[in-house]
């Protein structure tokens, strides 16, 4: 097994993350199952999720996949059983399912005059079941499985859950209204469920992650020969620390340290930024 960054001791608990079948939420897999928890890895790939359990159980970790849609309500409560029987119920929920897709997105920064009439997709060109698409997606993809996983919780000292808020959830990014709203929601219920959880033994918390670069985003990042994109060469501008995170290490440490129940037993509610200074940078 890789090392565990913080010392955090999870031997003994059960770890679900949804979205397990992606870049990030994969790493948070593996971080939890570093820490010695066995994780249930959710995702609507299944082929996905089993190839990254793989990888935890040849690290000498437990990792199962199971094939689950966040906004399947039966499916998610017939699951989270499903994770009961089989590695024991839920201690530990990250709720990673999420994203955005281009139909809910404008392809300019600005409107300007004459786009109304352009051959562009501008904001009154959103459809209506786009934009609701990307924000179920995220907030009732947040707030399904908790229903599902958090019945197991409740009343047991020492759970946690862990919701993936963004940086657009601070000052929302162009071009993305429907992600960047549903994101801000999804902080927003972070600290809705730390307040409505905080008498039955479950913290709730969130991390925001700043702009790392992955296999996911690559070409979105860099050219082909490899230098930057412009769309790099802005955020880098806008990102104090002048580069991106790195998804194994960067992210580890405050995932570790929010579910750790000596270090962070009476932080609940919070939302930490992991984003090399970009949420505090003005621009100026």
């Amino acid at each position: 097994m890789k090392e565990n960054v913080l010392n955090t001791d999870l031997s003994g608990k059960v770890a679900v993350v949804t979205g397990a079948g992606g870049v990030l939420c994969s790493e948070f897999a593996k971080i939890l199952a570093r820490a010695g928890a066995k994780v249930a890895l959710l995702d609507r790939n299944l082929e996905a999720a089993q190839g990254f359990a793989d990888q935890i159980n040849a690290e000498g970790g437990t990792g199962k996949a199971y094939r689950c849609d966040v906004l399947d309500k039966e499916l998610c409560y017939s699951v989270a059983d499903q994770v009961s029987a089989e590695l024991g119920p839920c201690d530990i929920l990250i709720n990673g399912a999420g994203g955005n897709h281009p139909r809910a997105s404008t392809e300019k920064e600005y409107f300007e005059p004459g786009d109304l009439d352009a051959d562009t997709k501008s904001f009154f060109d959103l459809e209506k079941d786009d934009v609701a698409f990307v924000f179920n997606l995220n907030f009732l993809g947040t707030l399904i499985p908790t229903q599902a996983f958090a019945r197991q919780m409740a009343g047991r000292d020492g759970c946690n859950i862990l919701n993936i808020s963004s940086m657009n959830a601070y000052t929302p990014l162009t071009k993305i209204p429907a992600y960047s709203g549903a994101k801000a929601a999804v902080s927003n219920f972070t600290q809705w469920l730390a307040v409505h959880f905080s008498k039955v033994g479950i913290r709730v918390n969130a991390i925001a992650p700043g702009f790392f670069s992955t296999k996911q985003n690559e070409a979105l990042l860099w050219n082909a020969d490899g230098t930057p994109t412009a769309r790099t060469g802005k955020i880098l501008a806008a990102t104090p620390m002048g580069r991106f995170g790195n998804t194994e290490t960067e992210l580890a440490g405050a995932v570790l340290f929010l579910l750790n129940n000596k270090a962070a037993s009476f932080i609940t509610g919070v939302c930490i930024p992991v984003d090399g200074g970009f949420s505090a940078y003005s621009g100026v």
